[in-house]
């Protein structure tokens, strides 16, 4: 039985497919086949079925997978006996909430560099509810996303980082337009500039919004917080974030906060990877990077 045959199965189960594990391991589909049809002969039993056009896993297959992360946690864990953290090489694939990555992991990834210089960081900006899925499915080793998609169950190890609170903000402006709100059962005709659908900060808005019946003209939906700022310096709406996002821009007066019964509201930012995961040097190393920098706080 080959280790690659090993690994070849497991990618299999993390992207969903023969074709999506031939492109995540650069094989083609045939090697793929072949590595699995090898595999079911050295364990005497059929792994795959088809159904339709897809390969399902027979219920001897979803019983070999906890098998199958066992050995390759153990190799693993022997890849990195006797390094120190200098020498270590690895990859780590890790899921950020956008905001996060812009303001508040710089810090740690420099330092993480610094001391594990052979580590290879993959880095994703995504959203928070699809990071707390893929540490559920292994596709990511950890990720760094406000705990506030709550659903994690017993299935993930949560590390709370720190409090953030949301505001309202607009150019002085548009604020001096339109200073309320907080008075129930109005329209205010200008725009909400803000992240895709669900963005928690967008969600918390959005909710109060609809509590208090108020009516915002339209959204204009970005991905990018700094095009997001930018556009709400330039009086084109306005936008609810978190303060560390703009707290540069409230300070040199380009900005400035609308009150709203919501002022003061957090969101919390964590850490997690999933209760079966190995904990690497590596990946321990990072883990301990987020807890003193409390993710930027303070440097």
């Amino acid at each position: 039985m080959e280790l690659r045959g090993l690994r070849t199965f497991r990618t299999i189960i993390e992207e969903g497919g023969f074709s999506k594990a031939a492109e995540k391991l650069n094989y083609t589909q045939s090697t793929i086949t072949f590595q699995m049809k090898q595999l079911e002969r050295d364990l005497s039993t059929i792994l795959f079925e088809k159904i339709g056009r897809k390969m399902v896993l027979t219920k001897a297959g979803e019983h070999l997978i906890p098998y199958v992360d066992e050995v390759l946690q153990s190799v693993d864990k022997l890849s990195f006996l006797g390094e120190h953290l200098s020498e270590c090489p690895g990859d780590i694939q890790i899921g950020i909430g956008e905001s996060l990555l812009c303001y508040k992991l710089p810090a740690i990834l420099k330092e993480f560099h610094k001391q594990a210089p052979k580590a290879r960081l993959f880095l994703r900006s995504m959203n928070c509810y699809d990071i707390r899925d893929e540490l559920f499915s292994g596709r990511l080793d950890l990720g760094v996303f406000y705990e506030d998609v709550g659903g994690f169950g017993s299935n993930l190890t949560v590390k709370r980082l720190e409090d953030y609170p949301v505001v309202l903000v607009a150019s002085p402006k548009i604020k001096n337009r339109y200073p309320d709100f907080v008075t129930p059962d109005r329209t205010i005709p200008a725009p909400l500039i803000i992240n895709e659908p669900n963005c928690i900060f967008r969600q918390i808005f959005e909710q109060y919004l609809r509590d208090k019946s108020i009516i915002l003209d339209h959204t204009i939906e970005l991905w990018s917080i700094p095009t997001i700022k930018n556009l709400v310096k330039n009086d084109v709406g306005v936008s609810f974030l978190p303060e560390f996002t703009v707290k540069e821009e409230l300070n040199r007066g380009e900005l400035e906060k609308i009150p709203t019964d919501i002022s003061g509201t957090n969101i919390t930012a964590v850490c997690a990877h999933h209760k079966n995961k190995w904990i690497s040097p590596l990946m321990q190393l990072f883990l301990d990077l987020c807890d003193s920098f409390s993710c930027g706080a303070g440097r």
